[in-house]
């Protein structure tokens, strides 16, 4: 069984690599990965390195491939960030050098199709963390939300315990980065509701896995970054979010059934659900529409765990994925689960 290690931290002054293994979006949408890599200088110190496909649509699982191989392998270059996620990753992961990563062990920043290469980094014995893209996270127009500066803050700099809180604000309404007005403040936010807790009498701790569920679908799908030896997973905990294409809740129970139907949910001593995203330019909810959807995706979810984990405790709403803010979680990496507490800490 491997055990996932934390690779060494960067410290303001040194490089970090910015890399697009997913999809070339910079190139489309310029103005929030600019504002981005401007916060990872001014607001982080850090001096973001870009390589061949960062902004370039199109281009091929091998020439993303190179570009991971050269951000590891580089001396230099003391982290890893995705700048977008995607929906192609899952193609690269056949072209990568486990050793040279393993040799080479960095911690990588990325979320959603990033999903792809948390599990990979997983399954080399590199701890991970599942958020904070360039152009999501650090390009939020107006400035970056407090809670994810301070959670990607930490992540970066720091390797110890770091308690996450519930957004007193949150939002999942996006502008369209096309229109340069979307910058000028910004994004709306409504008032929060905390965390829902299931089961929440004991304490858990162990090792996070999972990520974006329709990715794992994918993963599951391709039999690729699972491992073999789901006892590699005993005593984990379960991370899930869901994306910007909404998916219904049937099929949310629809994947997650078939997890538990592999053996999956029943070895994880905890789940952590994100915030259900509610709204996008395809579906633009309203409010009341949002809730409803986000009230059946949670129900969907505890359906399942009622059939295949009944005991295991789930905390709904956390706040990573694709709302906002976006919190960073270790992935690989220990997380604690204080039930009674009602509290959840991360090891940085």
């Amino acid at each position: 069984m491997i055990r996932p290690s934390y690779p060494p931290k960067p410290v303001p002054g040194d490089r970090i690599a910015v890399i697009s293994p997913a999809s070339g979006l910079p190139g489309l949408f310029p103005r929030p990965h600019e504002l981005g890599l401007e916060r990872l200088r001014k607001e982080f110190g850090l001096e973001p390195v870009e390589y061949p496909s960062t902004r370039r649509m199109g281009s091929t699982p091998r020439e993303r491939a190179d570009d991971i191989h050269a951000a590891f392998a580089d001396p230099d270059v003391k982290a890893v960030m995705a700048s977008i996620g995607g929906d192609d990753q899952i193609t690269v992961l056949p072209l990568l050098d486990r050793e040279l990563i393993r040799a080479n062990p960095k911690p990588f920043f990325g979320m959603s199709d990033n999903t792809n290469l948390l599990a990979y980094l997983y399954n080399t014995g590199i701890v991970g963390y599942h958020g904070a893209t360039v152009m999501t996270a650090l390009g939020r127009p107006g400035a970056m939300h407090p809670l994810t500066a301070d959670s990607l803050r930490a992540a970066l700099f720091t390797s110890g315990a770091y308690e996450l809180r519930p957004a007193e604000r949150w939002g999942d309404v996006n502008g369209d980065w096309a229109d340069p007005e979307t910058f000028e403040s910004e994004p709306e936010l409504r008032p929060g509701s905390g965390w829902t807790w299931v089961n929440a009498d004991r304490v858990v701790e162990g090792r996070s896995w999972g990520g974006c569920l329709e990715i794992l679908a994918w993963l599951l799908m391709a039999d690729r970054e699972i491992a073999p030896d789901l006892g590699q997973y005993d005593g984990g905990v379960l991370l899930l979010e869901t994306t910007e294409e909404l998916p219904s809740a049937t099929e949310v129970f629809r994947i997650m059934r078939n997890m538990g139907e592999r053996g999956l949910l029943r070895r994880f001593s905890a789940l952590l659900m994100g915030r259900a995203k509610t709204w996008s330019f395809e579906r633009p909810n309203t409010p009341e529409e949002g809730a409803r959807y986000a009230d059946e995706q949670r129900e969907a979810v505890q359906s399942v765990m009622r059939v295949y984990a009944p005991n295991t405790p789930i905390v709904f709403d956390v706040d990573f994925g694709h709302t906002d803010p976006q919190l960073v979680l270790p992935y690989g990496g220990l997380i604690r689960v204080d039930g009674p507490a009602r509290r959840i800490t991360v090891t940085y």
